[in-house]
């Protein structure tokens, strides 16, 4: 007889292994064939210049939905973007149990309130210190640092063993808002055994321990002080510390806040509502500029990364209905730029310059530190914990590498080095990764959600690169053409590389196609579409030395 199959607890991660973003994870316990599921955040990712038009990536949750049956539950770790921001448009293909603390759900809730048709997600509340019984699993919400108030470390653990999964953390002293790292619950933890460490890889290619969001408060406040003018800060909107910091600044020195960017006002509204602004005067919106001294404002604004309608960008290009900015008035950058962001942050910068005004960034002073550990941090971590085996997280795939050998430098045996769709089998046993699952991502294009896979994409990466000409004309039942065709551009220049005038040799290549076909073949309108894309195709390329994408449409009368 064969024996019944044995439980198992696997870790599959959907988004967040592999690229920094779009976090998703899921852990699944019992037989291999009746497991039962719980999800770690539900976020999203945004999109590099391969994906021309697309506003945000969400994973791909085909696998996830068919186990909906079985999952039991979504737990997020904090309120992020890359955290929460795919869950409004996930959830209704699950419809389980969500469970999140009154900072993620206040922000959820407000962009809900302001996204006509998003759906109303009941929301059960969480705090630091809850534990959750979610059959089969025990899941500790563990206090830790981070960039953004009430993030937490997620103890999960099953009749196998238990794992931690980090979260995005930090140890900072003096967070100013928010949790303190629980350093004596992740050492009890430790000591009662943590079989398998989830750990987040952010900054691991970073020696030594990150600054202290106090640090950064006490370099702000001469900043704005010293200056002469009006007082930008651009600064993450998430980070409610840092605007506590630069209000507390400003209160000071006898500045009102001024509050620029719909992110920026959904964050102060939630933060509000949870104390985490208490004993700070109201912020005003840019409409009072006009009302105000300049030498008398610190306005914080949206657009720290470069976004093209964010605040920042549109005062930088002077296209700000209500933001103008002078020579004389100072902006500090309290930010880093994200990878792949540069050139717009450094765009912005540029124009600030042009206009005379005064530019700091973290590069002059320490007016940002970052949310993630640093290598320091997380030896302490790996110290306190003393897991027997790690999965890093939360990185690409330098990070991850490195997070690998790190862990086993710390004396952790067995170290999994796992990507967006591994199933690793982290108890019982040795963690090892058994199967693979379908993953990708999802693709928002405007309103509508499609494929990574859908050849709209494609084709406009296509159109970016050579442009398009678009052909139609008319042939009558004997094959000849019914008056001229019409032919435009789109992307394509007028002339060739030594002079040709391009509608010339389009026309040239069109009718000598056209003529050059058998009469029996003119009658076929798929015929006469693929010969003439491909000459067409051809004599642009010879004088130009790009293939464009070329569309034929014929009219048979």
């Amino acid at each position: 007889m064969t024996s019944a199959p044995q439980p198992d607890f696997v870790f599959v991660p959907f988004g967040g292994v592999g690229e920094i973003g779009m976090n998703l994870a899921l852990y699944g316990y019992g037989p291999p064939r009746a497991r039962k599921w719980l999800m770690v955040d539900c976020g999203l990712g945004f999109p590099g210049a391969d994906l021309p038009g697309i506003d945000v990536v969400f994973p791909d949750i085909a696998f996830v939905e068919k186990i909906a049956k079985d999952l039991v539950a979504i737990c997020i770790t904090h309120a992020h973007e890359d955290h929460i921001g795919a869950l409004a448009t996930l959830w209704p293909k699950l419809k389980c149990k969500v469970y999140a603390t009154p900072f993620a759900t206040g922000l959820l809730e407000v962009r809900r309130l302001n996204e006509p048709g998003a759906p109303k997600i009941n929301i059960i509340p969480v705090h630091a210190g809850s534990v959750l019984d979610l059959d089969p699993f025990t899941v500790e919400y563990v206090a830790v640092a981070h960039s953004i108030p009430e993030a937490n470390a997620l103890a999960i653990t099953t009749p196998l063993g238990r794992i931690l999964h980090t979260g995005d953390w930090k140890i900072d002293p003096e967070p100013g808002v928010g949790n303190r790292i629980n350093e004596a619950r992740l050492r009890a933890l430790g000591d009662e055994g943590v079989d398998v460490l989830i750990c987040d890889s952010t900054n691991i290619l970073r020696e030594g321990d990150s600054f202290s969001e106090s640090d950064v408060a006490r370099v702000l406040r001469p900043l704005i002080a010293e200056a002469t003018g009006l007082v930008v800060v651009t600064t993450f909107a998430s980070n409610v510390a840092r605007l506590r910091a630069i209000a507390e600044a400003a209160l000071a020195c006898g500045r009102t806040v001024v509050v620029a960017g719909r992110a920026m006002d959904r964050v102060v509204q939630v933060a509000r509502e949870c104390g985490y602004l208490d004993g700070l005067p109201g912020f005003h919106s840019p409409d009072m500029l006009a009302n105000l001294q300049r030498h008398k404002v610190v306005l914080i604004a949206t657009g720290s990364q470069g976004e093209p309608r964010a605040a920042m960008m549109r005062a930088s290009l002077n296209d700000h209905p209500a933001i103008k900015l002078a020579r004389g008035d100072r902006v500090i950058f309290s930010s880093r730029a994200i990878p792949g962001n540069q050139r717009e942050v450094h765009r912005i910068i540029n124009n600030l310059c042009n206009l005379g005004v005064e530019v700091i960034t973290d590069q002059d002073h320490l007016v940002h530190c970052s949310g993630h550990p640093r290598r320091g941090e997380v030896a302490q971590m790996y110290d306190w914990v003393r897991p027997k085996s790690a999965v890093p997280v939360h990185g690409e795939a330098h990070h991850l590498t490195q997070h690998v050998a790190f862990a086993r430098s710390r004396g952790v045996e067995h170290v999994i080095s796992a990507r967006d769709g591994d199933m690793v089998q982290l108890l019982p046993g040795p963690p090892a990764i058994i199967n693979q699952v379908p993953s990708g991502r999802l693709l928002k294009d405007g309103d509508v959600v499609i494929s990574e896979q859908d050849g709209a994409v494609r084709e406009r990466s296509k159109l970016a690169f050579a442009g398009v000409i678009s052909i139609a004309l008319a042939v009558d039942k004997k094959g000849d053409l019914v008056g001229d065709p019409d032919v435009t551009f789109a992307g394509v220049p007028k002339k060739g590389k030594f002079g040709e005038d391009m509608g010339e040799v389009v026309d040239e290549a069109l009718f000598a196609t056209f003529e050059g076909l058998p009469r029996a073949r003119r009658r076929d309108a798929d015929q006469i579409s693929t010969a003439i894309e491909r000459s067409v195709r051809g004599a642009v390329n010879s004088v130009w030395g790009k293939k464009p994408l070329v569309h034929v449409m014929v009219v048979s009368t």
